[in-house]
């Protein structure tokens, strides 16, 4: 195993989330429960 120093392991990037990614899981969850909603419980239009 490779050990690093505090430089190195400060310098390391990733595994952020952006507000843009936030949103995006957010409109993707949004839609999945109108999806099953709509399937399970058809609403007619008048």
């Amino acid at each position: 195993m490779l050990e690093i120093n505090k430089q190195e392991l400060a310098s390391i990037n990733g595994g952020g989330l952006t507000i843009w990614g936030v949103i995006g899981i957010a409109a993707g969850i949004t839609f999945l429960i109108g999806l099953i909603d709509g399937i399970v419980r058809p609403l007619s239009c008048n």
